[in-house]
């Protein structure tokens, strides 16, 4: 099911997008979003691109959208934890090599490897970067969305 959104519904989203992204205005007056709601949930879908979903009331923005307009807080992975991380796993701290020290707790952020930078996946911060860069060991990111799992395969 998908459901076209009005120029005010679209200006709304805008405003989610910038309360939580800092970004004031995301999509144009003349772009075509929907939401569509597949499989129970929720997606935003731009010209028949899904650019996010919905993951307990907040946007989450898909690694096909975050390859062509990075804007999220990048974490560093080392190339040992690469295969784990595009698979699904949560972040340990070891495997971490580089982070933004600004990195709220709860926000989300991308994972990228250490050779060429590329998205890996989209977690969700358990600790803020301070206390991630403080750590030793440890969960410190949960994986919400990556390579080849059942969104990133919804998306063209």
């Amino acid at each position: 099911m998908k459901k076209q959104l009005s120029k005010s519904d679209i200006e709304r989203l805008n405003q989610e997008i910038s309360l939580q992204f800092g970004i004031p205005v995301f999509f144009g007056k003349k772009d075509r979003i929907a939401i569509a709601d597949i499989n129970h949930q929720l997606y935003v879908v731009k010209d028949d691109t899904i650019c996010f979903f919905y993951l307990d009331g907040k946007l989450v923005p898909t690694l096909k959208l975050v390859l062509q307009r990075q804007f999220l807080k990048q974490v560093v992975v080392d190339m040992g934890a690469v295969k784990f991380v595009s698979a699904g796993a949560d972040v340990m701290r070891p495997g971490i090599v580089e982070l933004d020290h600004l990195i709220k707790q709860d926000e989300f952020v991308v994972i990228v490897d250490q050779t060429h930078k590329k998205p890996l996946c989209i977690a969700k911060a358990l600790f803020s970067g301070e206390e991630i860069i403080a750590l030793k060991q440890g969960r410190v990111l949960k994986a919400v969305h990556w390579v080849g799992d059942c969104i990133w395969q919804l998306v063209p």
